[in-house]
């Protein structure tokens, strides 16, 4: 049920107390998050790699 009255400072108040669902993390979704995370790198760190041995390569030729 609706307040019949609404005054800017209660609408302030509502605003910065608002109550925000906490998500509840498992163990299975924290472990796959790192598993992802770490999937993320490891692929970075290769792209990197194989950039340097390409510009290695057509500073050879």
């Amino acid at each position: 049920m609706k307040q019949p009255y609404r005054t800017p400072a209660i609408s302030a108040a509502n605003k910065f107390f608002k109550q925000t669902p906490e998500k509840i993390s498992t163990d299975y979704e924290k472990a796959e998050l790192a598993l992802y995370t770490n999937m993320e790198r490891l692929k970075a760190e290769r792209l990197a790699r194989e950039a340097e041995r390409r510009a290695q390569r057509d500073v050879k030729q």
